[in-house]
């Protein structure tokens, strides 16, 4: 147990940095495990998307960022997002999937991952760690529509960039800022696009009720008032195929639209399996089940395992940020009571 870590962080997304630079300066041994790259949420963001976040908001340290609008891209985050890593030479390890974790608080946790190099070499590591902080996204898992035809090629839950789709029928399915903004590029780059959405999301205008954005929503509009961009009040897309797509309205009409690619865009969900298996209780949030856990420390009802990041209530980036710099100083002053007693 001489290599025994006394924080082991699984996820470098905004909060796992946060978490890794919050435990250099409490001084503990920690390590950040990433099965992907840093930041590999705002990666799969589409291809040169405005953040709907203001830098303040986004920044891991106040005045760090410094977009050259007033919000910045998704490369200008991901680039200040990586240099801090670099320039704070925070512990971290990527394309490293934790595929195991077991053990207590008391006896300590043992962690087993995988990891796949560039070549063609698989390996596994096992770590030992007083505490776990669990900072993972929640995009593991995209929702589905569940109708026929969702499996066939054409059918993504995952939105890229507009330029394959210049001048084909696509079809948008989704409500949030996300849908609203992939009808939106794929309009104004010159894609056939229909956005299909339910009433209560498209008349929604309350911001804290998760209304789509005004920047999004203004020159969505105007794609629509110039008739390159078509919206249907859905109630549910009845099946998916090859050429077309048929929908029924919120009056109960039944239309078949031509179709090329359909975009499922309705959110996504965390992938809880491990917390589940140490014995973590979970319960249903906003939109998604999520884990149970002291709103204070956010330690869950197991000891010594503690989550942060957008799989929790707290799913902003500012609070994925701001909440491990608050809860990993009272995990350091834990494990230092622990030690001696």
């Amino acid at each position: 147990m001489s290599n025994l870590l006394d924080l082991l962080i699984i996820g470098a997304g905004p909060a796992g940095l946060s978490a890794a630079d919050a435990a250099a300066r409490e001084d503990l041994s920690y390590l950040v495990i990433e099965k992907g790259t840093i930041a590999n949420t705002i990666r799969q963001y589409p291809v040169g998307r405005t953040m709907f976040s203001t830098p303040n908001e986004l920044e891991m340290r106040e005045g760090s960022l410094q977009p050259i609008q007033e919000k910045p891209t998704r490369e200008e985050l991901l680039s200040h997002y990586i240099h801090f890593v670099l320039d704070h030479d925070l512990k971290i390890s990527t394309g490293e999937e934790v595929v195991d974790v077991r053990g207590n608080l008391d006896e300590g946790f043992t962690v087993r991952t995988h990891s796949r190099g560039f070549g063609s070499s698989d390996h596994e590591n096992t770590y030992q760690a007083r505490a776990i902080l669990f900072a993972m996204g929640a995009m593991e898992y995209p929702r589905h529509l569940n109708c026929p035809g969702e499996d066939l090629p054409k059918v993504h839950h995952r939105f890229v960039d507009p330029y394959p789709y210049v001048r084909k029928e696509v079809l948008v399915v989704g409500g949030g800022n996300s849908a609203a903004e992939a009808a939106l590029f794929l309009s104004e780059e010159g894609a056939r696009t229909t956005m299909a959405i339910w009433r209560e999301d498209w008349e929604n205008r309350d911001p804290k009720a998760g209304a789509m954005k005004h920047w999004v929503r203004s020159p969505l509009e105007l794609e629509i008032a110039e008739g390159r961009l078509r919206v249907i009040l859905y109630k549910q897309i009845d099946e998916i195929s090859d050429d077309s797509v048929r929908i029924t309205t919120d009056t109960g009409e039944t239309k078949t639209i031509p179709n090329d690619v359909v975009f499922v865009l309705v959110g996504s969900d965390a992938d809880l399996t491990l917390l589940k298996k140490l014995g973590v209780k979970t319960e249903a949030g906003k939109l998604t089940e999520v884990p149970v856990y002291d709103p204070e420390t956010f330690e869950t009802n197991v000891p010594g395992i503690y989550v942060a990041g957008h799989f929790t209530h707290a799913r902003h980036i500012k609070a994925a940020i701001d909440v491990p710099r608050k809860i990993v100083p009272l995990i350091a002053q834990a494990l230092r009571q622990t030690a001696a007693r």
